[in-house]
């Protein structure tokens, strides 16, 4: 049985727009933590931050997680805040083969800069909080990760296929 690919790192790196492509090329389900969030409660991120702050969405990307680690031969994009979790590094650790998307700060700037829907960098100044929230969480992607992928200025497609020889040296 194929096991889940699974990718971990900062708002911007790719997850999403890497995590599709690969899994139509692999033939298999995709699926973004933030987006069955936001289809199950009918509200965007920005929305459930105001209304329920930072813990009540980490609350529910938590059992969005558990639920969907539990699947087989998908693809997940989790968000980038949900390695924040120790139950969820559980989970993606014991659930698939985890795949940190790593990109340099100023290449996260230009991706997620002027992005309303990114709920922690609507503040003064987006690159010191970008560079605060690495901080924390850059030694956590790590610590989880099987195999870290630079998505510097890498084309998506480079990336993609890079991931799915990845995929076929690692059974996965």
């Amino acid at each position: 049985m194929a096991q889940n690919i699974i990718f971990v790192g900062p708002m911007g790196a790719g997850k999403t727009t890497i995590g599709k492509q690969l899994a139509r090329q692999l033939g298999r389900t995709f699926y973004d933590s933030d987006r069955v969030i936001e289809e199950r409660t009918g509200a965007n991120i920005p929305l459930i931050f105001e209304l329920e702050g930072e813990a009540g969405f980490r609350r529910r990307e938590k059992m969005v997680i558990a639920e969907l680690t539990q699947m087989h031969d998908i693809v997940l994009a989790t968000g980038g805040g949900a390695i924040l979790d120790p139950e969820n590094r559980d989970q993606i650790t014991r659930q698939g083969f985890v795949v940190y998307l790593n990109a340099p700060l100023k290449q996260l700037i230009n991706r997620t800069g002027k992005d309303k829907n990114r709920p922690l960098l609507q503040t003064a100044d987006p690159r010191k909080k970008l560079e605060e929230i690495l901080t924390i969480r850059d030694p956590l992607y790590r610590e989880v990760a099987d195999e870290i992928i630079e998505t510097d200025s890498s084309p998506v497609r480079n990336v993609v296929k890079k991931l799915a020889e990845l995929a076929t040296q690692h059974n996965l």
